[in-house]
C-alpha cells in the first residue's frame, strides 16, 4: 500500500523523528553534534520556524517545530542534506546518512504541545545517555537545558513555552521542571508516537461513544483531523500569486474597514479582527514572511506571530471566511 503524502501545511505543530540509516549513529562525537546544532539554529532563524523541543540521541533525533514561512519538507531537506554533506566529509565516507523517509506527525497544539515537549526532553534520560534529572538539566544536546536556563540555543522558542507555566521566569522554570519530573515515571508514551486510530483517539483524549475521524499522520481528535483535511483541500486550490497589497484590500472590503486604515492600530474590535485575520491568511495560507506582513501593519514580527494565532481562532469560528476573502466575495 503506497504511503500517504504528508500533511505539510505551514503553521502546524509537527513532531519529527529522524533516524540514521540502518539505525547507525548519526552523531559520533560532540563535534558532529555541534555542527548539527549550529545548522539547525541558523535554519530556524532564517526561515522564522518555531522550535519548542529537540533532543539528540546517537542514532536519531527529535524535533518539535512549527514552520511558518516554508513547508516542512523544504526545512528538513535543507537541514538533512547540509548535515549529511558535512558528516560524510568529516568522516571520509559516502552514501546515505539518514533513513530515506523521516517520520513527521501533525499534532493538535493545545492538547499535545506540553506533553510532547516533556516526552522529547526526557529522551536522553530514558536512553540512559544521562544518569539523572540533575544531569539532564545541564545536558548540552537537548532543549531541556535551554528551558532550564543553563544553556543557550538561538532559535528555540523558550519564552512561548515558559509563559505557559507562569509570568515570572524563575517561577515558570520551577513549574516546568516539576512538570518534567512528573513525566519520568510514565516511561515510553506509545500514544505520542504510535499511528492511526491509536494516535488519534487514545492517550490524552477521552474515549468517545462513536468512532472519530482519524489519520495515521495526525495526533489529535476527530474534529482536528477533519479540520486538517478541509484546510489541506483549500490550500491546494489557493492561488500562490496573490500579493500582500491585494490581500490587504480584500480583508478591508470583507470587514468593512475604510480603505487604507487597516495599516493603523485601532481599539475597534472589528478592526482588530481584520488585522488578525490578515496576518493569519498572509502567513499561514499565502506563506509570506512575518517580517513582510509586519511592515504593512507597522508592527514587529513577534506581534505578527501573536496576531496569526488570534486570526486562526477567528477563521476557525467562521469556516467560510477565508474562502470568501480569497475569492473576492463580500460578507
Amino acid at each position: 500500500m503506497p504511503r500517504q503524502a504528508r500533511l505539510d501545511i505551514p503553521g502546524l505543530l509537527q513532531h519529527v523523528i529522524v533516524r540514521g540509516i540502518e539505525r547507525r549513529n548519526i552523531f559520533r562525537d560532540n563535534t558532529d553534534r555541534k555542527a548539527f546544532c549550529e545548522r539547525l539554529s541558523r535554519l530556524l532563524l532564517e526561515t522564522e520556524t518555531d522550535c519548542f523541543a529537540w533532543a539528540l540521541i546517537p542514532n536519531h533525533f527529535h524535533l518539535l517545530i512549527r514552520t511558518n514561512r516554508i513547508e516542512l519538507k523544504e526545512f528538513m531537506r535543507r537541514l538533512l542534506t547540509g548535515y549529511a554533506v558535512t558528516f560524510n566529509r568529516r568522516h571520509r565516507r559516502a552514501g546515505h546518512v539518514f533513513q530515506n523517509r523521516y517520520k513527521s506527525i501533525v499534532c493538535e497544539e493545545e492538547t499535545y504541545l506540553l506533553e510532547l515537549i516533556r516526552y522529547i526532553h526526557l529522551n536522553p534520560l530514558r536512553a540512559k545517555i544521562v544518569p539523572s534529572l540533575d544531569s539532564l538539566n545541564t545536558y548540552q544536546w537537548s532543549g531541556h537545558s535551554v528551558l532550564m536556563g543553563t544553556k543557550t540555543f538561538e532559535g528555540q522558542s523558550t519564552d512561548e513555552v515558559l509563559r505557559r507555566f507562569g509570568n515570572l521566569e524563575d517561577i515558570a522554570r520551577n513549574e516546568y521542571f516539576k512538570f518534567v519530573v512528573d513525566g519520568v515515571s510514565q516511561g515510553r508514551r506509545d500514544e505520542l508516537v504510535g499511528g492511526g486510530l491509536q494516535r488519534s483517539t487514545t492517550g490524552l483524549l477521552k474515549p468517545v461513544d462513536e468512532p472519530e475521524s482519524y489519520d495515521a499522520r495526525v495526533l489529535g481528535c476527530g474534529s482536528f483531523v477533519d479540520q486538517l483535511h478541509q484546510e489541506n483541500e483549500l490550500r491546494e486550490v489557493l492561488s500562490s500569486g496573490m500579493t500582500l497589497v491585494e490581500l490587504f484590500q480584500r480583508v478591508e472590503q470583507y470587514f468593512g474597514v475604510e480603505s487604507g486604515k487597516l495599516a493603523f492600530r485601532s481599539n475597534n474590535s472589528n478592526h482588530i479582527k481584520a488585522r488578525d485575520t490578515f496576518c493569519f491568511i498572509a502567513v499561514r495560507k499565502l506563506l509570506y514572511p512575518g517580517t513582510e506582513v509586519g511592515k504593512i501593519l507597522n508592527i514587529q514580527r513577534s506581534a505578527v506571530s501573536h496576531a496569526v494565532r488570534r486570526g486562526q481562532l477567528i477563521t476557525t469560528k467562521d469556516a467560510d471566511m477565508i474562502d470568501k476573502i480569497l475569492n473576492r466575495q463580500t460578507a
